[in-house]
């Protein structure tokens, strides 16, 4: 049980680090710019060792749907509160059926490795 709680904890900083690299990825000018292009970059490196820690234990189907989904709001939601990037009701309803997803495949499925 252990190692499940400790995967879990592996994806969840996988999906910070990511979300971290990703939104400093628009400072980078290109990567142009070093403190951002760092931050980009160690994120990155971070959160792919994360990921692979996590998949010991967790299905990779599972682990990649979650780091995507879960990725994606809170990357929408960074980019709001960063950047002033605003979403149309689309693509609030886009990312609500994303996280139903996510939450359809822990709750539910057998492949998530409970």
């Amino acid at each position: 049980m252990e190692s499940k709680v400790n995967a879990w904890g592996f994806l969840a900083v996988a999906i910070v680090s990511e979300v971290v690299a990703t939104s400093a990825m628009k400072m980078t000018d290109g990567f142009t710019r070093f403190w951002p292009s760092a931050v980009t970059t160690l994120g990155y490196v971070l959160a792919f060792y994360m990921l692979s820690q996590a998949l010991r234990s967790v299905p990779v189907g599972v682990a990649y749907a979650i780091w995507s989904g879960v990725g994606i709001v809170l990357v929408s939601i960074v980019a709001w509160q960063l950047y002033g990037q605003k979403l149309d009701t689309p693509a609030v309803l886009g990312m609500a059926m994303i996280m139903g997803g996510v939450a359809v495949i822990n709750l539910f499925s057998r492949a998530s490795a409970h």
